[in-house]
């Protein structure tokens, strides 16, 4: 058992495994930008995604040797999460999907909501077996979720989508911002979503990269306020709630069920138990569409590139990757924190705040109770 604070325990993860997954030597999700074109022109977007590819772009062999990296994982094989700019300008897009799929992998797909995301496609992308649809939705109406996203009409494309998928059977993960911009009309959107057939609502949390910078993030006060009631609502929600870029997240719902009474058996069976210690570059890596491999999409420092390194290779045994793998090597807070093993922090805001990956989290302004003797 791993005591997570000075009083409660939970089944131990050994820092860097769940169930059947070592973290240390098998990512869950491999994000792939397969190209930076995209039609939208979101403000926030961590790409900062153009009309065209980019000219380095990998090639399609080179793509396919990329697949074959990832089904180089132990199994069970990580899930492949296709994104960009928009996965559906990709040249040869069916044809990597089968591909992927030959070699074991299972596949999902985040389009940008524009108007060649129509039902046909979505229905050949069903034909072809994309598992899931992730859709990004940052407005409960056209002129909120368009503000954020920057073309008029992106709104209409992205309900029709949602119901597109719902017809055809299509899981759809819907994806929002949690920002200044945003945070107010969460509830709004929430409204909205009951009203969809949808799989998972994942609440990112901005992080200030790419063209990110221009908007503005809450308060860590205000982030544990808008946490407490996400935890709220997943009690009712029609769908599962999620996420991303908030570890302390888990912190801060794992003392609301202590509060609430659960044992540690019933908070081993929690969805949010599921994604303890998964974090970025610790069950999570990212390549992008020139073949850079990231620690995450939000964690844009190199550490090797797919056309001259193997991702296995670099995941398992980089020094980035590996002191990612390892909490006890965080510094301040994260570093002396006793929830360093479930959460770590978010290794992208670290590293966008402070240059340092292995810095604290800003985000966070839990203020840990144990004395460890950790890096400063």
């Amino acid at each position: 058992m791993i005591l997570s604070d000075t009083n409660t325990a939970i089944p131990e993860r050994h820092g860097h495994t769940q169930g059947l997954h070592d973290y240390s030597r098998n990512p869950m999700i491999v994000y792939w930008e397969m190209t930076q074109a995209c039609g939208l022109a979101c403000r926030h977007c961590r790409a900062e995604a153009m009309p065209t590819a980019h000219p380095a772009e990998l090639t399609h062999d080179e793509s396919k040797t990329l697949l074959r990296q990832i089904a180089a994982f132990d199994k069970p094989l990580p899930h492949l999460i296709l994104t960009g700019g928009d996965p559906l300008r990709r040249v040869h897009l069916y044809e990597l999907i089968d591909e992927a799929h030959a070699l074991g992998l299972t596949v999902s797909i985040t389009p940008s909501a524009t108007a060649d995301l129509t039902f046909d496609v979505l229905a050949k992308l069903k034909t072809h077996g994309i598992e899931s649809l992730g859709l990004s939705l940052d407005g409960s109406c056209a002129a909120r979720h368009e503000a954020v996203r920057g073309v008029e009409g992106c709104f209409d494309w992205t309900m029709a989508a949602i119901k597109g998928a719902a017809e055809l059977g299509m899981p759809v993960q819907i994806n929002t911002l949690v920002s200044r911009e945003t945070v107010d009309d969460l509830p709004a959107i929430y409204e909205l979503l009951k009203t969809l057939n949808v799989m998972r609502w994942s609440l990112f949390f901005l992080i200030a990269v790419g063209r990110g910078k221009e908007l503005r993030p809450v308060s860590p006060e205000e982030g544990e306020e808008c946490m407490k009631w996400i935890h709220n609502l997943t009690k009712s929600a029609p769908f599962a709630i999620k996420t991303t870029e908030a570890p302390s997240y888990r912190r801060v719902v794992l003392n609301l069920m202590r509060e609430e009474g659960k044992t540690a058996t019933q908070i081993a069976q929690t969805p949010v138990y599921r994604g303890f210690g998964i974090r970025d570059g610790n069950g999570i890596v990212f390549v992008s569409s020139q073949g850079e491999i990231y620690p995450a999409g939000f964690l844009p420092l190199s550490v090797g590139n797919v056309r001259r390194n193997h991702l296995v290779d670099i995941y398992r045994n980089s020094l980035l990757f590996r002191a990612l793998h390892s909490p006890q090597l965080f510094k301040g807070r994260c570093g002396r924190c006793e929830y360093r093993m479930i959460c770590g922090g978010s290794r992208s805001r670290a590293f966008a705040f402070t240059g340092d990956p292995l810095a604290s989290d800003p985000f966070c302004p839990y203020e840990p109770e144990q004395k460890l003797n950790r890096p400063q």
